[in-house]
């Protein structure tokens, strides 16, 4: 079964294995690996908390999280470990019915997984900017900027 909720101060644990798992995975898809960062560090440089975060459970664990606010969905990691069950789009569809309109996402070049769900979601490309990684500005990244203007598809 899975759920969605706000965040607890319980969840932070997990909420560590799950970004710093998938992180991983975001990086090496950028061929990016040495930007990678924990959750501790990239938390309070990228100021996760200044965001609404909601997180999926499945079958009564934490799978992922998300953290957005009215205009912009900043984070959406699920375990890769529980990935392929529908965690990610539960989550996207979640903080949408939440958003307002206009609303936005950026995507890694190179990370086509995420892309895809995002598309799904009704997402479309406006744009890409090259600029200083967010929290790590050691680091150039290559971003696909998207938009949402409606409402997501059923």
């Amino acid at each position: 079964m899975l759920a969605i909720r706000k965040y607890e101060e319980t969840d932070w644990e997990r909420l560590q294995a799950i970004h710093d798992a998938a992180r991983r995975n975001e990086l090496a898809l950028a061929g990016l690996e040495a930007a990678f960062l924990p959750l501790a560090e990239a938390a309070e440089r990228e100021g996760l908390f200044d965001y609404q975060v909601a997180v999926a459970e499945l079958d009564g664990e934490a799978a992922g999280f998300a953290a957005y606010s009215e205009e912009e969905l900043a984070w959406l990691y699920v375990d890769p470990a529980m990935g392929r069950r529908g965690v990610g789009r539960a989550l996207g569809r979640y903080v949408l019915e939440r958003m307002g309109r206009p609303a936005a996402v950026e995507v890694l070049r190179g990370n086509e997984p995420a892309l895809a769900l995002y598309r799904s979601l009704g997402f479309r490309e406006k744009e890409t900017v090259t600029g200083r990684m967010p929290g790590n500005e050691a680091f150039t990244v290559t971003v696909r900027c998207l938009t949402l203007e409606d409402q997501p598809p059923e």
